[in-house]
């Protein structure tokens, strides 16, 4: 075999140098970025902070309704989009017969996933706040938050069946299972780690959203029960976050916020992530 010129040898490792150069930088920037939000935020930290809430009377500086209605609404949201967004996505790739009403919602949806979040927020006000009457809370936060991210739980458990081999189908048609029982107990396990992601790319978009939430959510900071909050004004921590920046100039705690922020996202996502593969594993 022919050995390349010394321009091509010089070109191959040029380009492959450039590539390694931009992993790295790609990894050099988040780490740079969570360290100096750990770094900065993790100081502020303090059990009065995660156990109390913001009071002038009692001098308390806390964020506990904030924590609540973040999970708050990460329950409500995932609740509703779940089932729906998986349900859309097997009925699209397993059952629907017109390729070309599936076209057209592919084709919503991946239009939807780039709409800009404070107009979902802006009609969700609109719809669920006005029209319906739910008032600002929970309730219509959450089901904001349902139609932002069901195109990104749809297209994603999408991409995840199409993966699944199509004689793995046809093997569990042949033993003679049902459609139902083969989509259930063939294809689904075998796609359980894009519907993962989908749900860890959904719940980071919750956590970390804050223009849509100003809407339909609030800005409220009192302590309330889920049954509560569905119609209370109820702010979230990436709401928080907005308001100790912008209304007490208060950085280093919105930096605390951050800190807390990134560790709910990332026990988050170690959880779904072991749910996943222990999901996947008993159904093999």
């Amino acid at each position: 075999m022919e050995r390349p010129s010394l321009r091509r040898q010089i070109y191959d490792r040029g380009l492959r140098a450039l590539l390694y150069l931009c992993g790295l930088l790609t990894c050099a920037l988040l780490a740079f970025l969570i360290c100096y939000v750990f770094y900065r935020g993790m100081g502020g930290i303090s059990w009065e902070l995660l156990t109390t809430q913001r009071s002038f009377i009692r001098n308390t500086n806390g964020i506990l309704p904030n924590i609540l209605n973040t999970l708050y609404l990460i329950l409500l949201a995932m609740a509703v989009v779940l089932p729906l967004g998986v349900g859309a996505a097997i009925y699209l790739t397993e059952y629907a017969a017109h390729r070309r009403l599936v076209s057209l919602i592919e084709f919503a949806a991946e239009t939807l996933t780039g709409i800009p979040s404070i107009l979902f927020g802006l009609v969700g006000m609109l719809f669920f706040v006005q029209l319906l009457g739910f008032g600002y809370g929970v309730l219509a936060g959450g089901l904001t938050l349902v139609v932002m991210i069901l195109p990104t739980i749809i297209r994603t458990t999408q991409e995840s069946l199409k993966t699944v081999p199509q004689s793995y189908r046809e093997g569990a048609l042949g033993l003679g299972a049902g459609k139902w029982r083969m989509v259930r107990t063939v294809v689904l396990p075998n796609a359980v780690d894009g519907i993962v992601t989908g749900c860890i790319l959904a719940v980071g978009r919750i956590v970390g959203e804050s223009a849509a939430l100003l809407f339909t959510a609030g800005m409220g900071g009192m302590l309330n029960s889920l049954w509560e909050a569905l119609n209370a004004s109820s702010g979230a921590l990436s709401v928080a976050l907005y308001v100790y920046v912008n209304e007490y100039a208060d950085v280093e705690t919105a930096l605390s916020i951050a800190a807390i922020l990134m560790t709910i996202t990332l026990l988050i996502n170690l959880a779904a992530g072991a749910a996943g593969r222990h999901w996947k594993g008993g159904k093999a």
